[in-house]
């Protein structure tokens, strides 16, 4: 036997072996067929060998995988459009019956997957306003969606990890109506904030003006009496005063007057130099007791 028949002969078993054999990583499902059916599934991870020609094998991603929809328009239930862009995370559980729905390619599956869960979002919008949708209800109503999409996608071999909403668009009529209708609600709250801070402020006042004008009406008796009080002790003290010595009291009392009315070098005065205005000027010697 000569050296090329030789080669050929190991070239040709080389082929059939590399057409034997086939890998299986840990991320994959495969299905193994033979003359076109199902002979095994979801084979172990490794090196496996099969027949050329009547045996081949089907491999799909056995992770999680990501669908991205397409964003679409739904109607809520006030008959408002929102635009809605979502993600949908799914995996093949039932490798067999999901080679039947959909053949051997695994991205056959992604056109029924998001067309189901767009039916199901719609159903979910239409049953909930904007509001809810958009803020307390969003979780509810993901699970909802979820839900609802599993139980179609289990007979096609899948199974719906999430479905998540990454974005909620309100087309610009709607997005104006609602932001208007925010302005008005967030007016009427300051307005009415507003009504309350000037009553609590009139209430302040009113109780300030009260207290003012009792602290002063206080203030105002107390110095009464104790103006009172002194002209009291004042009037006592000039009683026993003038009780110990009347002359000298007169005397005092005059000598204030001759202050007060001469105060001036102008002032003029016609009067009799006789009176009693004018003893002390006109006399040395104390007046009599009784005069």
């Amino acid at each position: 036997m000569t050296f090329r028949a030789i080669s050929i002969i190991i070239a040709v078993l080389l082929g059939v072996l590399a057409l034997s054999a086939y890998t299986v990583h840990e991320t994959q499902r495969v299905i193994l067929f033979s003359l076109g059916e199902i002979k095994r599934m979801d084979i172990e991870p490794g090196l496996h060998f099969k027949f050329p020609f009547i045996n081949n094998v089907v491999k799909y991603d056995g992770r999680v995988l990501s669908l991205d929809g397409e964003p679409d328009r739904f109607l809520t239930a006030e008959r408002k459009n929102v635009t809605v862009d979502f993600f949908i995370k799914w995996r093949i559980v039932d490798t067999a019956l999901f080679y039947r729905s959909f053949g051997p390619d695994e991205n056959n599956a992604y056109d029924r997957l998001a067309q189901i869960t767009k039916d199901e979002m719609r159903n979910a919008f239409g049953q909930r306003t904007i509001q809810e949708a958009v803020s307390g209800e969003r979780g509810e109503l993901m699970l909802a969606v979820r839900t609802e999409v599993n139980k179609i996608a289990r007979q096609y071999g899948v199974r719906v990890v999430d479905v998540r909403v990454s974005r909620i668009d309100l087309p610009a009529e709607v997005s104006e109506s609602v932001y208007n209708r925010m302005r008005t609600e967030r007016a009427l709250v300051a307005k009415e904030l507003r009504a309350q801070g000037r009553e609590e402020a009139a209430r302040v006042r009113a109780n300030a003006d009260r207290r003012r004008t009792v602290i002063l009406a206080e203030a105002y008796r107390d110095a009464q009496r104790t103006r009172g009080a002194g002209d009291a002790t004042a009037a006592e003290v000039y009683a026993r005063a003038y009780e110990r010595d009347p002359e000298f009291y007169n005397f005092y009392r005059s000598l204030n007057a001759y202050m007060t009315t001469f105060n001036d070098k102008g002032d003029v005065l016609i009067l009799d130099p006789r009176g009693k205005f004018f003893r002390y000027f006109n006399q040395s010697e104390p007046a009599p007791a009784g005069e």
